[in-house]
């Protein structure tokens, strides 16, 4: 079985490092920009896209900076794979940014990419950051 390939992508955004967690580390936040629907019962989260659900770990968060969650099989056993969302803030310019460290298969990587893109489009039209 072919294994996902881990990648990285960088966004600037422009807003404080402070909404922007807001928008990454919480259900309503993510569910403004991630996904249809965003639901959480304590360190398990549910994202719901159209039919499809698909549930998650918070596997470790840093105020103001990052978030991780960890998929999780039908048992809540955490799997191999994860997407983490990291604010990058600029010491001099204090520029921010968006790092997104997600997996997929080798075939799937652009599409991959292009879904996130669109998706931190949709997240920087709601905090204004166009």
């Amino acid at each position: 079985m072919n294994q996902k390939v881990r990648y990285e992508l960088e966004f600037p955004v422009n807003s404080s490092p402070q909404l922007l967690y807001q928008y990454i580390s919480t259900p309503s936040g993510l569910q403004e920009w991630f996904a249809d629907n965003v639901n959480s019962r304590g360190e398990y989260f549910t994202f719901i896209w159209d039919d499809v659900e698909e549930n998650a770990r918070l596997a470790s968060k840093k105020t103001g900076e990052k978030v991780k969650f960890k998929w999780v099989d039908d048992n809540k056993k955490d799997t191999d794979y994860y997407f983490e969302l990291r604010i990058l803030e600029d010491e001099i310019t204090k520029d921010v940014s968006l790092m997104v460290v997600d997996y997929a298969f080798e075939d799937e990587i652009e599409e991959s990419k292009l879904l996130w893109e669109n998706q931190i489009s949709d997240l920087k039209h709601v905090i204004g950051s166009i």
